[in-house]
């Protein structure tokens, strides 16, 4: 056990390196982490506690700090629980380096009263998204390709945008036409996996292709002037959630439709064809199979609503 300890601000970019070298997080995770502990450690600062020691950190502090997230900061319970959650990953850290520290055990998380909403869409709100961009120009016809490709993959946002043109090989002669196509990316976490691109989704990236006029990298662009195609840049997670604002209000479907809801779409849908959650978990590029679990919710209440109007028993005479 570490005999002298310093107070815990000082441990931050050990703890960060942990996450990196022994967790294997992601820069942005990293990043991540690093925001919610700022907060501790400020709230630390102007209670006057930035001098406490691992071993001093007593349930009395964090109480009170569960008590600031919630009163004075007024967040949200799932938002709440993510500042709580670094903190515990921190505890967990002096665990197995041996620092004396509370258990991570003894930060409980807030409890939210109701479970996690999974937002998707129906099939019919999929045909109206789908038909929303002008595909007689260049960036809807895009745009019509991102849809598609995001609902075929189940690809987080920043991993589409990373998407390369030379990942998609589509054969040139019409005879050689595939019926899907297997991309291998790299996920969060660094985490290696397969896609996999439908020949719907292909055929209207073959359209895109045909009039991509630039030698740029990226999958997907976009132009600082559509009408004379120039200066072609990657296109960015915000120019993608610009678009989805636009496209939802035109197809009349609901507007807080964003790109991860078309990641439940998929996942949703993979379901109510028979998917098991352990081949979701695959699909998903899920580290754990919790952060699955959410969409067994949405097939229970499918079941349940299948029992109840097929074998609840009320053709039964006795």
């Amino acid at each position: 056990m570490e005999t002298t300890q310093k107070p815990l601000p000082h441990y931050k970019q050990d703890f960060l390196d942990w996450l990196d070298i022994e967790k294997g997080l992601s820069s942005k995770s990293q990043q991540n982490y690093d925001r919610f502990l700022q907060r501790f450690f400020r709230w630390l600062q102007s209670n006057n506690l930035e001098n406490i020691t691992p071993r001093e950190l007593t349930q009395e502090f964090v109480w009170k700090y569960r008590v600031f997230l919630s009163r004075h900061e007024s967040l949200k319970k799932s938002t709440q629980n993510y500042y709580l959650i670094a903190l515990r990953s921190l505890l967990t850290y002096f665990t197995e380096k041996d620092i004396t520290s509370l258990p991570a055990e003894k930060v409980k998380l807030a409890r939210e009263k109701e479970e996690r909403q999974v937002r998707f869409l129906n099939l019919d709100q999929l045909e109206k998204f789908f038909a929303a961009p002008d595909t007689s120009t260049f960036h809807g016809l895009r745009d019509r390709a991102i849809l598609e490709t995001f609902f075929s993959t189940g690809l987080r946002i920043i991993e589409l945008v990373s998407l390369n043109k030379e990942q998609i090989k589509i054969p040139q002669n019409a005879s050689e036409e595939l019926e899907e196509l297997e991309v291998t990316i790299t996920g969060k976490g660094g985490r290696i996996r397969t896609v996999y691109f439908s020949q719907r989704t292909l055929d209207w990236l073959s359209r895109y292709f045909k009039i991509r006029t630039d030698n740029h990298d990226a999958l997907f662009i976009t132009y600082a002037s559509e009408k004379k195609k120039t200066n072609a840049r990657r296109i960015t997670p915000r120019t993608i959630q610009t678009m989805f604002k636009r496209a939802t209000i035109k197809a009349g479907i609901p507007l807080n439709t964003t790109p991860h809801v078309m990641r439940h779409s998929f996942a949703t849908d993979l379901l109510a064809q028979g998917v098991d959650i352990r081949t979701l978990q695959e699909f998903l590029g899920h580290k754990n199979i919790a952060a699955t679990q959410i969409y067994a919710h949405v097939t229970s209440k499918q079941l349940r609503e299948i029992h109840q109007k097929f074998h609840s028993g009320k053709n039964l005479k006795i």
